[in-house]
């Protein structure tokens, strides 16, 4: 199916898993993703905003390191944002599952 037609994230999904095939760019996610778990943490627990403002460099500035520089593809947030955010969050709990390879 064209990356272009998605209307369901069950059928992104599988999608978004093959943008992810270099473990590198996998790991950066995890990273990023844990990353932004504990700038969330941070901004909870001191009310300062800026914590959000790290988040959102650290969740998207290793996720777009691993995509140009280890898959050489363009990121699925370009094109479907709020699906590209899911993935994220699912492919997280799927490498915590043992579902996915880190």
């Amino acid at each position: 199916m064209s990356a272009d037609r998605f209307q369901r994230f069950a059928d992104f999904y599988p999608f978004y898993l093959r943008e992810h095939g270099d473990r590198r760019n996998r790991r950066l996610h995890f990273a990023g993703s844990t990353l932004v778990l504990g700038c969330l943490w941070q901004l909870g627990w001191t009310r300062q905003p800026q914590w959000l403002l790290w988040g959102l460099l650290c969740g998207y500035g290793f996720a777009w390191v691993g995509h140009f520089f280890f898959e050489k593809n363009r990121p699925a947030t370009f094109k479907y944002p709020l699906y590209s955010l899911m993935g994220d969050w699912v492919m997280y709990a799927d490498i915590w599952r043992g579902k996915v390879k880190l």
